[in-house]
């Protein structure tokens, strides 16, 4: 019973050998694997910038202006540039707008003070209503903005120029910022002796546009014309609408 005991395995020495050729067989498969593991991600992926740039001639335009009315009182300024605003807007039905072409900005009515000797003394008020006039004739604008300042505007605050179909130029320069990034890409996979395998994420940075110069008009201070004159003119020039795009791609 004793050489029994003395040989047998304590602790069950079997498992113990089985065990361990399998543990140096998972080893050696394990950095196999990782030998013949292909590059990291990395190195095959490149990433390339684009831009589309569309350029087109204004089909829209919004001018803004305001009549100012001053006065001792309050109810007086209101009174007087209701007035003025009220000659504004039958000038403008006689222009043949849309009906919706005419929409209030501001209205303001505060008062204004004097200072002398540190101290402050009420001048009067000045009522203030801003309207915004949009057309679709460029041609036009020039004519609008004097006709306006000639019914009772005290000033032409600015003239903007946009394009009615603004979404579509917007999605036309992305598809140009697509294809530039593209190019790019396949310039540079083929500057590292590579060709491009797919693309694998194309992000947008983003759209802007940008105006023309701004007519002098639309940054003149506030001045009233004194008398009717002939119709200022205007010279929209082009839009230019530019899309960018990040585009990454794997290569081959």
């Amino acid at each position: 019973m004793a050489e029994r005991r003395q040989n047998q395995p304590r602790g069950g020495g079997a498992p113990c050998q089985a065990v361990l050729p399998a543990l140096v067989l998972c080893a050696a498969v394990a950095s196999a694997a990782h030998a013949q593991a292909p590059p990291g991600a990395e190195a095959d992926v490149l990433v390339a910038s684009g831009e589309g740039v569309v350029r087109l001639a204004p089909d829209r335009a919004f001018v803004t202006v305001a009549a100012e009315s001053r006065a001792s009182s309050a109810r007086e300024a209101q009174r007087l540039n209701t007035q003025a605003m009220t000659g504004v807007q039958r000038r403008l039905a006689t222009l043949g707008l849309a009906d919706d072409a005419v929409r209030t900005l501001a209205y303001e009515l505060q008062p204004e003070f004097d200072y002398a000797n540190g101290r402050q003394s009420l001048r009067g008020y000045v009522a203030r209503n801003t309207v915004e006039v949009r057309t679709d004739e460029i041609g036009r604008v020039g004519e609008i903005a004097e006709a306006i300042v000639s019914a009772g505007a005290t000033s032409v605050r600015d003239i903007r120029f946009d394009l009615k179909a603004r979404d579509a130029a917007e999605r036309d320069a992305l598809r140009h910022a697509v294809a530039d990034a593209r190019a790019r890409a396949e310039a540079m996979a083929a500057g590292a002796g590579r060709s491009l395998d797919r693309i694998l994420r194309v992000e947008e940075q983003g759209t802007a546009v940008t105006p023309p110069p701004r007519p002098m008009m639309g940054v003149a201070a506030d001045v009233a014309a004194p008398a009717p004159a002939p119709p200022v003119p205007i010279e929209p020039g082009d839009l230019e609408i530019r899309a960018r795009v990040t585009m990454v791609a794997r290569m081959k």
